[in-house]
């Protein structure tokens, strides 16, 4: 059966996405076209609402013929998280229900070593939207409860093909402050 206010929302993408060169401005009008589609209980269907008891998943909802962007559906329940990864290109993520948690990070190199700096943190809930702009965009995302979590992501590429937008996940340290050997290297070359 066809979704109507999902072939709505793609409508509306394509439209911006026509009318939109510049990266920049492409995403933050794709956030607005998506934002107003988010409190719609009719976007999604039972089925595309279905968790998976182990993991977040993942329903493909939409992938444009030439494979200019996809729109997924993500499904948490309370407790899942991805790994800490980027991305492959621009995305935007909007909350449909419920909330989600991520954590920014940064690559620190100290010598040899690499590490995994936090430099923000912030939870998002129902009708929130965000862009995510490689490269820079490493976070991880989580659903820290008390109820089930769906996000509607509008990625640049083709899902089906490449299997998710993620472009790297990275096995590194997680540290919260600088190690004290980077922090003396700033200083001496300050």
């Amino acid at each position: 059966m066809e979704n109507l206010v999902l072939n709505d929302l793609v409508r509306s993408v394509r439209d911006v996405l026509a009318l939109e060169r510049e990266p920049g401005q492409r995403v933050r009008w794709v956030a607005g076209a998506l934002r107003p589609f988010l409190d719609n209980p009719n976007l999604l269907t039972p089925e595309q609402r279905e968790p998976d008891p182990s993991r977040y998943r993942q329903h493909i909802l939409h992938v444009e013929e030439d494979g200019r962007f996809s729109v997924v559906a993500l499904v948490w329940l309370p407790g899942q998280e991805t790994p800490v990864h980027d991305h492959i290109a621009w995305c935007v993520v909007g909350i449909h229900q419920g909330r989600e948690s991520e954590v920014q990070y940064q690559v620190v190199r100290d010598g040899h070593d690499q590490y995994l700096l936090a430099i923000g943190e912030s939870t998002h809930g129902q009708g929130t939207v965000s862009v995510l702009q490689p490269p820079g965009d490493i976070h991880t995302v989580y659903n820290p409860g008390p109820g089930m979590a769906v996000s509607i992501h509008i990625c640049g590429g083709d899902v089906r093909r490449l299997g998710s937008s993620v472009r790297c996940r990275y096995d590194l340290p997680v540290v919260e402050t600088l190690p004290a050997s980077f922090r003396r290297r700033i200083a001496a070359a300050g």
